[in-house]
């Protein structure tokens, strides 16, 4: 019995060490995509008017990717006046990162301490990485290492963006403006297995693509996130289960 249970236990945790593995391989992978975006970025934000040392305190204080393009994007076609509406742009595409510090709670764990150190680094990336693994040690593998990955690759970038953004031109050129899309796209599309979960993806898609062009930046993407919970949350489009009774079952 003893040795049963000792290969049960070893096979258990030779499972758990693949999916670390695998963890850690994806997030090392979405890590260096993301980070390349920061090239983008810091180009953006010195040819909108700042500076360096600003576009480089961006990165390192606000870290939200999207909030941060919004941010330099208004303030480019409105100078200091659009400030408050660069503001409110950055705060409202940051809202889904409170979402995702409640989903990403049990994985952390308890304590004020791990979660103070963990909130900059729950965004986006790192909450896909880690909700895509099975195991609880394969999560917390995959959200840290996918969350400092990125940290310091986009800032690393950013400045180097900064210093090169003259010499680079349009960071589209170089398909920059695609890489954290794709990165995105390789781990949604493994769970776009479901009719539900193929439902919600197709509309919240449709949602956001429609309105990008007459909403505020941050608007359509929070539009888009209701109607996916509202779309999960009345379960709509998955599987009826068939419910028996016990003598049906026994049948």
């Amino acid at each position: 019995m003893r040795s049963e249970e000792r290969t049960i236990e070893n096979g258990h945790e030779d499972d758990v060490a693949a999916e670390v593995r695998i963890a850690r391989r994806e997030a090392f992978g979405v890590a260096l995509a993301t980070s390349a975006y920061g090239i983008s970025f810091g180009a953006l934000a010195v040819a909108s008017g700042f500076d360096v040392w600003q576009t480089c305190v961006l990165s390192l204080l606000m870290f939200t990717g999207g909030s941060q393009f919004a941010f330099v994007g208004v303030i480019g076609a409105g100078g200091l006046a659009a400030a408050p509406a660069a503001i409110a742009s950055a705060l409202l595409l940051g809202v889904r990162n409170v979402a995702y510090g409640m989903r990403m709670s049990p994985v952390i764990g308890r304590g004020a301490l791990r979660r103070g150190l963990a909130a900059p680094f729950t965004i986006d990336e790192s909450t896909a990485v880690s909700l895509a693994q099975r195991s609880p040690r394969a999560r917390r593998v995959g959200f840290w290492i996918t969350g400092v990955g990125i940290y310091l690759g986009w800032n690393l970038t950013t400045l180097l963006g900064a210093l090169l953004g003259d010499v680079l031109g349009d960071p589209k050129t170089y398909g920059l403006d695609a890489a954290a899309a794709a990165a995105f796209l390789a781990l949604l599309w493994p769970r776009l297995r479901k009719r539900q979960a193929i439902a919600v993806g197709i509309a919240a898609a449709a949602v956001a693509t429609v309105l990008t062009p007459v909403l505020i930046p941050g608007l359509p993407v929070l539009v888009a996130a209701f109607v996916a919970i509202v779309v999960g949350w009345f379960n709509w489009f998955a599987p009826k289960s068939v419910v028996r009774t016990p003598g049906e079952e026994a049948a």
